[in-house]
């Protein structure tokens, strides 16, 4: 069973002041009231750093002139979260963070790649912690409980994984960057790495994934990628933690890889902002990355999605949007099936 529900997706949240110099005094001003971002954390052959994103801030009032009026928009109040995202330069990842600061919500990253981020978030704080520890590659849990990546997860209340690599080989498999070592090593050894006293774990995943023996998924599975995220499907199912599996089916929009973090909080699904959600692994079609990023951020927080695994898709028609109560009730309509 699939049902879909009305409102719009990460819609464009500030506008920016027009003209040159407006918009560059905006991106700083803007840059300057979302805090620090640390980098460390080594997680692959490469070398993942982890970003602290976000310190608390203030509420912050804008003022934007769009035409010829004067609008004010304030900051949120700072959440107690603290989320850690994995993969937060990716095509999801990067709309979370940039939901999560937008929502005043504290952030650490899990990155292969720090600079990525500062061309998208922008430049906050320098200090990068490195670990020398590759979560990518097969070592015992004993070894991930007495590394540093553990003291890194100290303090996190939830955490987002939206890492993934390309089914087939690709420029994206360099650094041992293949499903492999991203969906099955890198997804078992990060959940080995946090503590139990995590709240929510949300993991992206992939439609398909109980299928990977059948036609035509077993195409898309040639070199293992549905077969590595349902083990680590399992591994998350298994380990004790609070958690969330999301399915998304084919992404569309995005990824933004030359934009700032304005240009993000500006986003939108174009005319599919209708959400559809399914379970069984029965839905078939393609999903906004905005719509998947907004309904991970929202199953931090709804009670009903803790041990549940949803298929998602996007369609056109209003959605959803930020609201939670209408996430609620469109998580609550296919419990049942």
């Amino acid at each position: 069973m699939a049902v879909a529900f009305s409102n719009p997706v990460l819609s464009p949240l500030v506008p920016a002041a027009p003209g040159r110099r407006g918009r560059a005094s905006f991106a700083r001003s803007r840059a300057a009231s979302l805090g620090p971002i640390a980098c460390g954390a080594v997680v692959g052959r490469v070398g993942w750093h982890l970003a602290a994103a976000a310190a608390e801030s203030q509420a912050v009032q804008e003022q934007t002139e769009v035409s010829g009026e004067t609008g004010a928009a304030g900051a949120p109040e700072a959440s107690s979260k603290l989320v850690l995202v994995v993969g937060g330069t990716g095509g999801v990842g990067q709309l979370v963070v940039a939901s999560l600061l937008n929502r005043n919500i504290k952030s650490r990253l899990l990155l292969r790649d720090p600079e990525k981020a500062v061309s998208l978030f922008g430049k906050h704080d320098e200090n990068v912690l490195q670990v020398n520890m590759e979560l990518r590659h097969s070592i015992s849990p004993s070894q991930v409980f007495s590394g540093k990546i553990k003291i890194q997860c100290m303090g996190v209340t939830h955490v987002i994984c939206c890492t993934g690599t390309t089914a087939f080989p690709s420029k994206r498999w360099d650094g041992d960057n293949t499903p492999e070592r991203v969906d099955w090593d890198g997804i078992r050894n990060l959940v080995s790495a946090l503590p139990r006293t995590i709240k929510r774990l949300v993991l992206v995943s992939s439609i398909g994934v109980t299928k990977y023996n059948e036609i035509p998924w077993s195409i898309m599975n040639l070199f293992g990628v549905l077969k590595y995220k349902k083990m680590g499907e399992d591994f998350v199912r298994s380990s004790g933690i609070p958690f969330t599996i999301i399915r998304p089916g084919r992404l569309t929009d995005g990824p933004y890889t030359s934009y700032d973090l304005n240009t993000l909080l500006k986003a939108t699904a174009g005319e599919r902002r209708a959400v559809v959600i399914g379970k069984g692994d029965k839905l078939v079609g393609e999903v906004s990355r905005l719509v998947v990023a907004e309904a991970c951020i929202q199953a931090l927080d709804i009670e009903s999605t803790e041990g549940q695994i949803y298929e998602i898709n996007s369609v056109k028609g209003e959605g959803p949007g930020t609201d939670p109560e209408k996430w609620k009730d469109l998580f609550s309509s296919v419990q049942s099936t």
